[in-house]
């Protein structure tokens, strides 16, 4: 006789779409909703780090009662509204045992679950039924190994907690992975691009690693079912693509075209477009940076052919301009303006359900802030300027990094420009963010305008923030 301590097993139900959340949801894009998520998240002090997969993982019913921070968000957000009222489950129904409130768990305070920014799962997940014996404490484990939610740093995944071991040996390969170990793996993802938003990217390079290297034991050991491998391709490769941006933005260029290499040959041997889309868009802006813009041109091309399928404008609109900055590169004005009207043309068609999660960045100020890089480039000081300073004024408060970065953009515009003041007043205004965004890119920008700045110093504002720069550390 079977012990009455082991359920009884469950067939799979397929999920069951959440209408009532998608009719919330109105009109906007699954990337403008969740930007919403995430601003009403801020008003109440709460900390998820909401995106366009996680609305639609919600909408397709596959997150069927979110975990407590959530909670308290959308009934900030629809206030009079119950979690029923928006389409989910009861807790009590997901988890197998009575709801409790925020006050009833052990130790809990006002942000419980702040740093879980998962949903709260059912054991029988409807991505992979034959994960079903994986437990929800490893899940939790594994979420905690692959990021944390304080301050400006991931915490280095730990290889005990994930099961995984770099020793290749037969006995100690890792386990097939299952539908909660590519969830956290594309949480980290998540929280990386979070973090780097707000912070920059010196802070976060080196423990990123980790959660990278776990991300491919977990390739080697392969999956339960091909859904879940398919997940666990795209995802390792999405998080090849993040740790190579922070190395980017941290300068260390060669660190960055190894890792986006390998986000290129996981795309190749998968068959997948949209990570291949993504591993050149990301080559494409190494090699602009690097000096090398014609290389610069010929991956944007290769992005924009990989990404023609995909029906996202956005996508192209931002594969323009990586090509336009490399026309720019190479001098080639005519080049460069083509592309920069085709991707304004493609921007103006809107957003997509089709963009990718990643592009949550890119808006009019994004569109903005590369313009101005073209120009720049080109050496129109003043048309750069104009671009620049629209889109530190368009940017999301949210975007920190982005923020600092384009008005240091403007600073060193106005600088070499030959406008010394207002380019002491913008270099000033980045120094304010250097305490909380931490990007070597940013910095060396910075320190170009100090330097055109020099023969200025008897111009108002000047002197001062040379002073202020000057005493600043210098990045390790």
């Amino acid at each position: 006789m079977a012990s009455s301590s082991v359920p009884a097993p469950r067939p799979h139900r397929p999920p069951l779409p959440n209408v009532a959340f998608r009719r919330l949801r109105g009109p906007r894009s699954p990337a403008e909703f969740a930007a919403l998520v995430r601003r009403a998240a801020r008003e109440i002090g709460e900390r998820v780090s909401c995106d366009a997969r996680y609305v639609g993982r919600v909408e397709a019913g596959e997150i069927r009662c979110p975990n407590y921070a959530y909670e308290r968000v959308f009934l900030h957000m629809f206030p009079g509204r119950t979690l029923t009222d928006l389409g989910f489950a009861p807790r009590s129904a997901v988890r197998g045992r009575a709801a409790r409130t925020a006050g009833d768990a052990p130790g809990a305070t006002e942000t419980d679950g702040a740093h879980e920014p998962y949903d709260t799962q059912d054991p029988y997940d409807p991505y992979d039924p034959d994960d079903r014996h994986h437990d929800d404490e490893e899940s939790d484990v594994l979420r905690r190994a692959f990021m944390t939610g304080g301050g400006a740093t991931v915490a280095a995944a730990s290889l005990g907690p994930l099961g995984l071991s770099l020793d290749a040996s037969p006995a100690r390969r890792p386990r097939r992975a299952g539908a909660g170990q590519v969830s956290a793996l594309e949480e980290a993802v998540r929280r990386i691009r979070l973090l780097d938003d707000r912070h920059g990217a010196d802070g976060l390079y080196r423990r990123a690693a980790a959660p990278l290297r776990a991300a491919y034991a977990l390739l080697d050991a392969g999956a339960t079912r091909q859904a879940t491998a398919d997940r666990l391709h795209a995802g390792a490769g999405e998080l090849a693509i993040s740790v190579g941006w922070l190395a980017h933005d941290s300068g260390r260029f060669d660190d960055a075209r190894s890792h986006y290499a390998e986000a290129l040959a996981t795309a190749r041997v998968t068959g997948d477009p949209a990570l291949e889309a993504h591993a050149f868009c990301n080559t494409a802006f190494l090699a602009r940076d690097a000096g090398r813009p014609r290389e610069a041109v010929r991956a944007a091309q290769a992005a924009q052919r990989a990404a023609r399928p995909l029906g996202s404008p956005r996508l192209m609109s931002l594969l323009a301009l990586r090509e336009a900055g490399g026309w720019a590169g190479l001098a080639d004005r005519a080049g460069c303006e083509q592309a920069l009207v085709r991707a304004q043309a493609l921007f103006g068609r809107g957003p997509s359900d089709e963009d990718p999660e990643w592009m949550s960045f890119y808006g009019e100020a994004e569109l903005e802030g590369l313009e101005a890089q073209c120009w720049s480039t080109l050496g129109d000081w003043p048309r750069a300027a104009r671009h620049a300073r629209r889109a530190a004024r368009l940017q999301d408060p949210h975007f920190t990094r982005n923020i600092a970065l384009y008005t240091a953009e403007l600073a060193d515009d106005l600088a070499r420009g030959g406008r010394p003041d207002e380019a002491a007043q913008a270099g000033t205004r980045v120094l304010d963010l250097l305490d909380q965004v931490q990007s070597s890119r940013i910095q060396t920008m910075l320190a170009g305008t100090a330097r055109v700045l020099l023969p200025h110093r008897r111009a108002g504002g000047v002197a001062d923030f040379l002073d202020r720069h000057a005493s600043r550390p210098r990045a390790v």
